[in-house]
């Protein structure tokens, strides 16, 4: 009896290691936990909105002609007009996603000059045009990439125009129209630098200054006023230092 007994244990013993032997491995132990990989927050996308102060200062290269409007075969043709022009402007910009608009108003100071001798002029002397200051008030619009902005401006524009001959001048103040294109980038969250083109067309002036502008071709002085029609334009470039009030 004891050994059926212990022939029985035995085999029940043995179909137990037959069973542990199907069963899978046990799992390893868990090791440290891999920490993960640190992703930076995306950075803030540059706000071009607020009020703005700034400065600038540029060169100015235009052309101006003489004409006389009764003759006009009678002028002194196109000749250049140059000089550095520098000054302060103010403005405010809104944004819309990546559109940014806005206005902004400037005055520069101007040391351009041009002079021509032709025999439209007095004899000996040269006909002059010249400008002391400009201001502008633009619409702006453009397109932000982040830091950089695109734009374009046009608007209105008065200026200083003193025309003459031999150092005379006869000075009035003329409107006209501008327009022009330019790219800012932020150096700062409240400081951007800017480099400017803008094209002004100012209306005519009249000279009829006898001590300006002399007296018309074959009459002497004092007979007949002068009525020479000046044309002025210029070009501008322009580079300019924006402080953004935050």
């Amino acid at each position: 009896m004891k050994r059926w007994v212990l022939a029985a244990a035995l085999a029940v013993a043995a179909g137990n290691q037959g069973l542990a032997s199907d069963l899978p491995p046990p799992a390893p132990a868990p090791g440290p936990r891999t920490p993960a990989a640190y992703i930076p927050p995306p950075s803030p996308v540059y706000n071009w909105g607020g009020l703005y102060f700034g400065f600038n200062a540029g060169y100015g290269f235009g052309t101006s002609n003489f004409v006389d409007p009764v003759d006009p075969g009678g002028q002194t043709g196109n000749f250049s007009v140059t000089g550095f022009v520098a000054g302060p402007m103010i403005g405010v910009n809104f944004q819309t996603d990546g559109f940014v608009y806005g206005a902004e108003a400037d005055f520069d100071g101007s040391l351009m000059d041009g002079k021509k001798a032709s025999p439209f002029c007095s004899t000996g002397t040269q006909c002059e045009t010249k400008s002391r200051w400009i201001g502008t008030l633009r619409a702006r619009l453009g397109y932000a990439a982040d830091r950089v902005l695109f734009y374009g401006t046009a608007g209105g524009a008065l200026a200083n125009v003193s025309v003459g001959q031999s150092g005379v001048f006869q000075s009035t103040t003329k409107g006209g129209w501008t327009a022009g294109a330019g790219l800012e980038a932020a150096l700062t969250e409240s400081l951007t630098a800017r480099l400017e083109y803008l094209y002004v067309k100012l209306g005519n002036t009249m000279c009829t200054d006898p001590s300006a502008c002399g007296s018309d071709a074959g009459l002497p002085a004092g007979i007949d006023n002068p009525n020479d029609t000046v044309k002025f334009s210029t070009s501008m470039i322009r580079f300019g230092l924006v402080y953004k009030f935050r």
